[in-house]
């Protein structure tokens, strides 16, 4: 990526870069402003309930051990008792009490353990020992006097907590809230909205329409995400039409033999061998017919419309009842809704088509909800196994199963049907039925 575009705000890193800058501004200034009212809170409570501070511990200690420093032993002793008399603890001790320092206390919690660990104080100067000196238990805070003395106070708190909370939470506290709060509408606006939106548009896209199935928008890399993608969709959707085109040049071209075949073998004086020709060649023909109305994807370019569903399955059960089939609807006598009319035909026509080759009885029913409607093709064949139910949906496959006797076509039916249903953004199941036979349910959103 050039260096302009780095830190271009249309970019992910520079959209990034400028929540960090805006953060640390409002931590600045949103941190300052606490920290005064943290201090305020801190003078509030100190009117009634002094917190002791460590550092200003450490700094009275440095100042009496400077005195004490150029102070004669008779001078010594009446600073101590004066500054024991006005409620400090202190005493001189000689240069080998420092031996008996310790870092931890028995008595210490591990969340003050914890906590003093990440929030150092900050003192101009560090006490004889560091900042957690612990003697028999007791923490105390001592500096040294000459080569002989150290100063030592008790009494001292064994935690911090409050003076450093006081101290530095606004700015940890600002801090966190700020940069949640920020990260977490950045991430929403320009990273997981746009990748939701780019998920809902391939799981609902429709290749064949030559539409622009992603949205083109928002920062420089969602951008070129949804530009591969269209990118793809096209080169998918030339893929198909030479495809197409391919298939259809070979049937034609396999049609005009096919005629000469059929006038010879009619010429043909033997009536089994000349029934058998037009037979394989009929077979032929069916293939060539049935391979193009599935290469032909009519229903990816049909527009969705208003139609009266109930009316049409009726219509289509007529239609076979007309040829002698006993296909019968079973549902209410109208119900409009949006689909595409020709496509939704082909697929129930399709499914009473296979109903009719390998059971007598066919009901199809129709039932709504708010959400779906739900169209069964129910019949009393013998049915399909449950191991091939997902593979009898891939296209020129058939089973060797019961459903393989008569004319059982060459295995687009189904592929047909459910390329259609998933074209509606619905499902096909294929369900046992009882005592015997197969439903094919399809279930397809009212609003799509």
């Amino acid at each position: 990526m050039p260096f302009r575009q780095l830190f271009s705000l249309r970019t992910i890193h520079g959209q990034i870069t400028g929540i960090i800058l805006v953060g640390l501004i409002i931590i600045v200034i949103g941190g300052s402003m606490l920290e005064i009212g943290g201090s305020m809170l801190e003078q509030r409570i100190g009117n009634d309930q002094p917190i002791p501070e460590v550092e200003r511990l450490a700094e009275r200690v440095f100042s009496i051990s400077s005195i004490l420093k150029d102070a004669t032993p008779e001078e010594r002793g009446i600073i101590l008792r004066a500054a024991n008399r006005a409620g400090w603890d202190i005493s001189l001790q000689p240069r080998e009490f420092a031996r008996t320092f310790t870092r931890s206390s028995p008595t210490e919690s591990t969340f003050d353990i914890a906590f003093e660990s990440l929030f150092q104080p900050d003192g101009p100067q560090t006490p004889l020992g560091g900042w957690k000196t612990f003697v028999d238990g007791r923490r105390v805070v001592a500096a040294g006097v000459d080569g002989q003395s150290i100063l030592v106070m008790e009494g001292v708190p064994n935690t911090v907590f409050w003076t450093v909370l006081l101290r530095r939470g606004p700015h940890y506290l600002v801090a966190l809230i700020t940069l949640i709060i920020l990260f977490s509408s950045f991430a929403v606006w320009a990273i997981t909205r746009p990748l939701r939106n780019i998920a809902s548009a391939a799981a609902n896209a429709d290749i064949t329409s030559g539409r622009v199935i992603f949205e083109e928008k928002g920062s420089v890399e969602i951008m070129a995400v949804a530009r591969s993608l269209n990118e793809m969709s096209g080169r998918i959707t030339n893929m198909i039409d030479g495809r197409t085109r391919m298939l259809r040049g070979v049937s034609h071209d396999l049609r005009t033999p096919l005629t000469r075949l059929r006038l010879r073998a009619e010429r043909i004086r033997e009536p089994d061998l000349r029934d058998m020709l037009l037979a394989d060649i009929a077979r032929i023909n069916s293939l060539i017919k049935e391979s193009l109305s599935y290469m032909r994807d009519d229903h990816h370019r049909e527009q969705i419309e208003r139609v009266d569903l109930a009316t049409t399955l009726q219509t289509i059960c007529n239609e076979f009842s007309d040829i002698g089939h006993n296909v019968v609807y079973d549902g209410p006598p109208h119900a409009t809704a949006h689909f595409k009319p020709l496509a939704i035909t082909r697929a129930v026509t399709n499914l009473c088509d296979n109903a009719v080759k390998f059971g007598n009885n066919v009901i199809v029913e129709l039932r709504s909800t708010m959400e779906t409607v739900v169209i069964e093709v129910a019949d009393d064949g013998p049915g399909i196994p449950e191991e091939s139910r997902l593979r009898v949906l891939e296209p020129f496959y058939k089973i060797d199963a019961a459903r393989t006797r008569g004319d059982a076509g060459f295995g687009l039916g189904l592929s047909i049907v459910d390329e259609i249903v998933q074209a509606h953004q619905g499902r096909l199941e294929l369900l046992d039925r009882q005592p015997s036979g197969l439903i094919a349910r399809l279930t397809i959103p009212l609003r799509q």
